[in-house]
C-alpha cells in the first residue's frame, strides 16, 4: 500500500490549562493500568458531506484536515490532561505540551481496504504504528494520523495511553472532537457537557492505599482475525440458548461462550485446565451510576475458573449461564464495595490484579490457559460525526496478547465483529472449527456489511 507522509506536528490545547489544574491525580485503578496505546480507526466514505451543497470548498481534504487540527485544539482544552506527560505512576503534568498528529495520504481507494480489511493493511493507518505498544515516560499520551484516500475517503486513527482512560473515555475524546468540528465551536461550547475529568480519582481515590507495580502487558507472537456474527446468527444462538431455560442472554454472552467452547475444542484443551477473564464495564453496574462522560479507567475483570472440572465437552447454554453467574456476583462485589471505603478489600483486589490470578491445578496437569475477554459493544462508536457523515466501519487493530479477544459492533448494532488474537498454529486450527464456522464468517468482506 503506497502511502506518503503529509506532515507530522504536535496540537496543543487552545487555551492554556490554569495552574491551579496542573497536577492531575489518578485513580486507583488508573495507576495499575499498564502505559500501552489503545487503538481505534474510524472510516469515512467519500460520497457525504453535510454541507457540499453550500459549499463545495468544503469538501476538499485539504480543508477538511485544517479544519480537524483546530478542533482537536479546541478539544483538548476540555481533556486538557490527555495534552501533558506523565509526572509519575500517579499524576499527570498538564503542561500543555500536545498530542501528536500525522496526515498521510494513501493512492488507494478506501474500497480496497473494505475489501480486503488484513492487518497489512491496517496497521500503517495508525500513527508511528503504536497501536498496542508501550510509550516512554515522555512520550505523547495521544496520537492522531489523519489518511487521506485517494477516492476522497478518509480514515481518522487515534492511540490512546491505556493509563489515561478505557475505551469508552476513548469513544468519548473523539465523539466531542467530531462535534466541535461539525458544529459552530462558539455553539459547541455552550451546549456540550464537559467531561467528568474528576469522576475516575472521585469514585477511586488513591488515598492511602500501597502504590502498586503497573500490571504487566505481555507480548506474545499473535495473528488476529476477524469474525463477524450477523444479527440473524446471534439470534439463533440466544434462541438455542433460551429453549434451555436460560433467561435473557444477550449477544455478547452468547458470542462470548460460543467462542470459549470453540477454542476449548479446536485446540485440544480441556475445561479443567482453562479459564477465561471478562473486563467488565463498571459505569454501567455502580449505585448510582456515574457521570456517562467520565475520565480514566472504569473497568475491572471477573475470572472464571475450571468452569466445568473433569469435563472435555459442554453445552453451550452451560457456559452462558457460567458467563451470567460471574457477572451477577462480580456486580454485587462492585456496587457494595468498589465505590465503598473497605480498604482491605480494594488493596486485596489490586494486589491480585498485579500479581494476576493464580488458580492451582493438579500436579499431573499443565499451567492454566486464560483466554480474555473485553467487549465495546454498545459503545458509542459510530457516532463521530465531523461534518461528513457517520463513520462507515470502527475496528480496532490485532492485540499482541495471546488467546485475548476484543467484541465490538457491527454497524448496524446488532451484529458482533469478534478480533481474536492467537499464537498462529493455535489460530490454524481455531478458524477451521465447525460449530464457530457455522455461525461466524471469516473471509466476509467488510464492504458487505455497509449496504
Amino acid at each position: 500500500m503506497e502511502m506518503k507522509l503529509i506532515s507530522r506536528e504536535t496540537i496543543k490545547p487552545s487555551v492554556p490549562t490554569p495552574p491551579h489544574l496542573r497536577i492531575y491525580p489518578l485513580s486507583f485503578i488508573d495507576h495499575i493500568v499498564f502505559r500501552n496505546y489503545v487503538p481505534t480507526v474510524f472510516f469515512y466514505s467519500p460520497n457525504e458531506c453535510h454541507e457540499c451543497d453550500d459549499d463545495p470548498q468544503l469538501c476538499d481534504q485539504t480543508s477538511k484536515i485544517s479544519s480537524l487540527k483546530k478542533s482537536l485544539s479546541e478539544v483538548l482544552s476540555r481533556y486538557y490532561p490527555f495534552a501533558g506527560r506523565f509526572r509519575d505512576q500517579l499524576s499527570i503534568d498538564c503542561n500543555d505540551e500536545g498530542v501528536s498528529l500525522l496526515v498521510t495520504r494513501i493512492r488507494i481507494k478506501l474500497s480496497e481496504i473494505l475489501q480486503n480489511p488484513k492487518e497489512a493493511f491496517l496497521n500503517p493507518l495508525f500513527p508511528d504504528e503504536l497501536q498496542w505498544k508501550d510509550m516512554s515516560s515522555s512520550a505523547s499520551l495521544v496520537a492522531v494520523q489523519i489518511n487521506s484516500f485517494a477516492c476522497g475517503g478518509m480514515a481518522i486513527s487515534v492511540c490512546m495511553c491505556h493509563k489515561v482512560g478505557d475505551a469508552s473515555t476513548l469513544f468519548n475524546f473523539v465523539n466531542d472532537w467530531a462535534t466541535m468540528n461539525r458544529d459552530n465551536s462558539h455553539e459547541a461550547e455552550l451546549l456540550l457537557p464537559y467531561p467528568a475529568l474528576d469522576a475516575g480519582v472521585s469514585i477511586f481515590p488513591q488515598g492511602d492505599l500501597p502504590v502498586f507495580p503497573e500490571v504487566l502487558f505481555v507480548k506474545d507472537n499473535t495473528v488476529c482475525r476477524r469474525f463477524v456474527f450477523k444479527a440473524s446468527k446471534i439470534e439463533s444462538l440466544k434462541a438455542m440458548v433460551s429453549s434451555h431455560k436460560v433467561k435473557n442472554p444477550t449477544r455478547v454472552d452468547v458470542v462470548t461462550a460460543l467462542v470459549y467452547k470453540c477454542a476449548v475444542s479446536a485446540l485440544g484443551l480441556t475445561f479443567k485446565t482453562t479459564s477465561f477473564r471478562i473486563a467488565v464495564n463498571l459505569r454501567k453496574r455502580m449505585v448510582p451510576p456515574p457521570h456517562e462522560k467520565c475520565v480514566g479507567n472504569m473497568v475491572w475483570f471477573v475470572f472464571v475458573f475450571n468452569p466445568f472440572i473433569g469435563k472435555r465437552e459442554t453445552e453451550l447454554h452451560d457456559l452462558v449461564s457460567k458467563v451470567k453467574q460471574g457477572l451477577s456476583e462480580f456486580c454485587e462485589i462492585c456496587a457494595k464495595k468498589f465505590g465503598g471505603k473497605d480498604l482491605s478489600f480494594i488493596s486485596e483486589c489490586l494486589k491480585q490484579a498485579t500479581s494476576g490470578p493464580s488458580e492451582p491445578c493438579d500436579s499431573d496437569e499443565e499451567t492454566q490457559t486464560l483466554f480474555c475477554y473485553a467487549s465495546w459493544c454498545r459503545f458509542p462508536m459510530y457516532v463521530a460525526d465531523f461534518g461528513w457523515g457517520k463513520p462507515i466501519w470502527v475496528t480496532t487493530s490485532g492485540c499482541p496478547v495471546r488467546n485475548s479477544i476484543v467484541l465490538m459492533d457491527t454497524r448496524d448494532g446488532d451484529g458482533i465483529e469478534a478480533l481474536v488474537n492467537m499464537e498462529e498454529h493455535d489460530m490454524v486450527m481455531f478458524e477451521r472449527d465447525v460449530e464457530l464456522l457455522q455461525y461466524a464468517s471469516l473471509k466476509e468482506e467488510i464492504s458487505s456489511l455497509l449496504s
